[in-house]
């Protein structure tokens, strides 16, 4: 088995995880966006996505689903795809729009937001959409749903680390106003950290209230 940090395997991988881009290009798409999403489980915050669109010669080794990265190398890759990229969007639906609608329309709304930025910067329409598992019927942009895809795929990858960077910094700046419930270090998930604070403080106006129904509930 070769080592993962090596420069071999890391260039084995890219090639690997371009399958799905390199299948499109051969039918003359070339402008294929990777779309991909984070936030969807956390207490409080926003779900974001983001999306990518690469050029053919995209040539990063490292790039992968952001949750096998450490924050630091997020922290490296997020600029160089950012700078490479034929473009790139970002969207993301708040806390009062996640418990209007739910979490899982919440999440669509900030991808079609995503995918909009990328085609305003890209300045033309998306020619394919690789979805990290979901699909958005109403979009008439031809998509693929990849389960996994943020590990098979190249640009849903990239669009994971961007939009992981991008949320995880919003956390950050949500652990100064609310610094009770270690956002900085839990990015709003629930921790035991976060729901000490939860107990001590009660809620913040960034708290999902449909995701802490039952605390609120049973809050004398």
């Amino acid at each position: 088995m070769k080592n993962k940090y090596t420069q071999e395997y890391l260039k084995q991988k890219t090639e690997e995880m371009r399958i799905f881009e390199e299948k499109l290009y051969k039918e003359g798409l070339f402008f294929v966006a990777g779309v991909d999403e984070v936030g969807r489980g956390p207490l409080a915050g926003p779900v974001v996505s983001a999306a990518v669109i690469l050029p053919l010669d995209f040539d990063v080794p490292g790039i992968d689903d952001s949750k096998k990265l450490s924050e630091k190398k997020r922290d490296i890759l997020c600029p160089i795809i950012k700078e490479k990229a034929l473009a790139y969007g970002i969207g993301m639906a708040d806390e009062k729009i996640i418990d209007s609608i739910n979490i899982l329309e919440a999440t669509k709304l900030s991808m079609k937001e995503a995918l909009k930025n990328a085609e305003i910067m890209l300045g033309a329409e998306v020619q394919h959409i690789l979805f990290d598992a979901v699909k958005i019927e109403e979009i008439e942009t031809p998509q693929t749903p990849l389960i996994h895809g943020d590990s098979r795929s190249i640009s849903i990858a990239a669009a994971s680390i961007v939009a992981k960077v991008t949320r995880d910094s919003m956390m950050k700046s949500y652990h100064e106003q609310y610094p009770w419930y270690s956002f900085d270090k839990n990015k709003g998930y629930g921790t035991k950290a976060h729901y000490e604070g939860i107990k001590a403080h009660g809620i913040c106006p960034i708290h999902r209230i449909t995701f802490l129904k039952n605390i609120i509930a049973a809050k004398p």
